[in-house]
């Protein structure tokens, strides 16, 4: 279940719109219409980006009177590091042990290839 929420958050996040909606909201809540206003399409293209953003849990719409704001939720982003930081450290631990191989490499000595003295 996880791994689908996964999913769905990186597709959301795979369009540069949306990045861009997620970093305004990261400021602070904001209406469709002023998302909408920096882009040159309508408030109905950028309602399905927030649709296709709230779907993948990213942000939500409260109510308030007549605004209706949304709202970035920052749990969704735990998710996202929970899931890169283990690979994150999968890496480093690969890196250490090739680290490792490289530094014995270089402490013993190298056989087999002649040297000058054994070629003239």
């Amino acid at each position: 279940m996880a791994d689908d929420r996964l999913s769905r958050v990186f597709s959301a996040l795979a369009d540069p719109t949306r990045r861009d909606i997620v970093a305004r909201l990261a400021v602070g809540d904001a209406t469709v219409s002023e998302l909408a206003a920096p882009y040159d399409v309508t408030v109905q293209a950028v309602s399905k980006h927030i649709r296709v953003l709230e779907d993948a849990g990213l942000i939500s719409r409260s109510r308030d009177a007549q605004r209706r704001p949304c709202h970035l939720e920052g749990e969704v982003f735990d998710l996202m590091t929970q899931w890169i930081e283990r690979y994150r450290r999968e890496a480093e631990d690969r890196f250490r042990r090739l680290d490792a191989v490289l530094e014995q490499m270089k402490e013993q000595p190298v056989t087999g290839t002649p040297t000058k003295e054994a070629a003239s």
